[in-house]
């Protein structure tokens, strides 16, 4: 699985995390950005739902059904998920979010043009991975998969990898038959 077109070829390069000076604040996220009175949270589980909810008043979700990708839980219940930031908000700022202006924080906390970006997930998982990159945690299931989509959102956010991420990615690359990227030192 390849996170763009097979023709296309990516690089991510690598550099020094930035260290210090994140604030979760600083990403301003779960916006209402069409003002259809659903944020992005339960825009994501609209979105996800493999039997689609009813959406009441205030965005009440109701009779859904949703599948964590990252065991394969089935929840009828949205409260049992959290969204996960595919690419924690610490790790892009680490990453590179640290030079954005508050405005592409905001679009990058509410991406909702990349379905890779934000995923319903087992609340319990996506707190165990907190705001690990992609080398300090993988999920049970999936995982060229949830490599590939790091790949991706890091690639679409010119996001930078530091070295022991991208040494591990590196290795990932080729197991997991990823063709069209390139890990480069800076």
């Amino acid at each position: 699985m390849s996170p763009t077109s097979a023709a296309e070829k990516i690089t991510l390069v690598i550099t020094e995390d930035q260290v210090g000076g994140y604030s979760r604040s600083s990403f301003k996220h779960w916006i209402d950005a069409d003002k259809d009175g659903c944020n992005t949270r339960y825009e994501v589980l609209i979105a996800e739902a493999i039997v689609k909810p009813t959406v009441g008043a205030r965005c009440y979700l109701s009779g859904g059904k949703w599948k964590s990708s990252y065991d394969g839980k089935v929840f009828t219940n949205p409260t049992g998920l959290d969204i996960d930031h595919m690419v924690p908000l610490a790790e892009a700022w680490r990453s590179g979010a640290w030079a954005w202006t508050s405005a592409q924080r905001m679009d990058f906390a509410n991406d909702l043009e990349d379905s890779r970006s934000l995923l319903a997930v087992t609340a319990s998982l996506n707190r165990s991975k907190g705001d690990k990159d992609v080398a300090g945690w993988l999920p049970a299931k999936a995982q060229c998969a949830y490599i590939s989509n790091w790949i991706a959102v890091k690639w679409r956010f010119d996001l930078t990898v530091d070295p022991l991420e991208g040494e591990f990615l590196q290795s990932k690359i080729t197991s997991c038959k990823i063709t069209n990227v390139v890990i480069a030192n800076s």
